[in-house]
């Protein structure tokens, strides 16, 4: 009967594994009271690893290639075991392959606004998805932190948690950055950059790489979102000071002429607010002009203007309602401020 049941026992000669595409992460061989037999070989195909465990320890790790078992190859579950250096007999030890290939286009997103800090300005809310790409780099430590003794373990089986990790460190990644938010908020690309910086070690703590990360879209609140608006148009301009108040007019215009451009009405009244919203703008540019550089002299040509126009109560008022939004959003200095408040309001003595 003992001879019968040796007969029957089954030995296994290969071992492999063919993905086949469905995500997963870690496999185990299936065993069933089965045992490897001693020079039984071993296939790991590009983009697999295989690790050997035995009485729960991790012993031996491969990479792509094809292997005969023996204690050459095998030597520190040859140590675990105690063989002798040339053992003929099976031996049962759990194997598991694991997929090192590309994880692509896994989803990550915001379900609802998170606020973050920034020291432009302060609680900011934003909405943000996009996809990355990850791997496993450390089959060891993936098994011993995440997979476990699973059959198999998927890529869904970690998709929380990585989705957890990526929107943990959004805020972390803004501020160990140092770039203000806006210039972020503009250029996904860096906001991509630094969000990947920060989960790199996260990722790497639980045997897996980061491969490539993107935001897709950006949301931001409307307030700030014409902030980010005027910061584009101020970079079609350059940082010309004199050009960025024409711009600012520019924008200001239809308001003016909707409102009757200064007392008038109808196509006159129209070319008057548009008359007094050029000059304006000529204005401030020569004013924050020579408010920068004290030893600048304004040019007759734009003074010649001014006098013809005036300036009316309302509009220093307006003016001065910009200058201080210029103020707030740090364009200009509290010291820059107070000159060209002190000057505008002389004008209405």
């Amino acid at each position: 009967m003992a001879l019968m049941d040796f007969i029957k026992k089954q030995f296994i000669d290969v071992i492999q594994w063919v993905e086949e595409g469905d995500g997963t992460l870690a496999w185990r061989f299936p065993m069933a009271g089965m045992e490897i037999q001693n020079g039984a070989s071993m296939t790991v195909r590009e983009s697999q690893m295989a690790v050997f465990v035995n009485e729960g320890k991790v012993a031996d790790v491969f990479g792509p290639g094809m292997y005969k078992l023996n204690t050459q190859t095998l030597p520190v579950l040859t140590y675990l075991q105690n063989w002798d250096k040339l053992f003929e007999s099976p031996f049962k030890s759990d194997v598991y392959f694991f997929s090192t290939r590309q994880q692509i286009d896994q989803k990550w997103g915001t379900p609802q606004t998170i606020t973050i800090r920034d020291a432009d300005f302060g609680a900011v809310r934003l909405r943000a998805f996009g996809n990355y790409a990850f791997r496993v780099a450390d089959p060891k430590l993936f098994h011993t932190e995440i997979s476990g003794t699973r059959e198999s373990y998927t890529v869904a089986d970690v998709d929380g948690q990585l989705r957890g990790l990526v929107l943990q460190n959004i805020s972390q990644a803004i501020a160990s950055s140092g770039i203000p938010f806006l210039d972020l908020a503009s250029n996904q690309l860096k906001f991509a950059e630094a969000l990947s910086a920060q989960l790199e070690p996260a990722f790497g703590a639980i045997g897996l790489k980061l491969e490539g990360m993107t935001v897709q879209n950006l949301s931001l609140p409307e307030e700030l979102q014409k902030i980010l608006d005027q910061k584009i148009g101020m970079g079609m301009v350059g940082n010309d000071m004199g050009k960025f108040m024409q711009y600012q007019t520019a924008q200001a215009i239809p308001g003016m002429v909707a409102s009757g451009g200064g007392g008038g009405s109808g196509i006159a009244g129209d070319a008057m607010g548009l008359g007094a919203g050029v000059a304006l703008g000529q204005v401030l540019a020569q004013n924050l002009a020579q408010g920068l550089n004290p030893t600048a002299h304004a040019p007759a040509a734009v003074a010649a203007p001014v006098a013809a126009v005036g300036i009316k109560p309302d509009e220093v008022m307006a003016t001065l309602e910009k200058l201080a939004d210029l103020k707030a959003k740090g364009i200009l200095t509290d010291e820059e401020f107070a000159t060209k408040k002190a000057e505008l309001l002389k004008k209405l003595v």
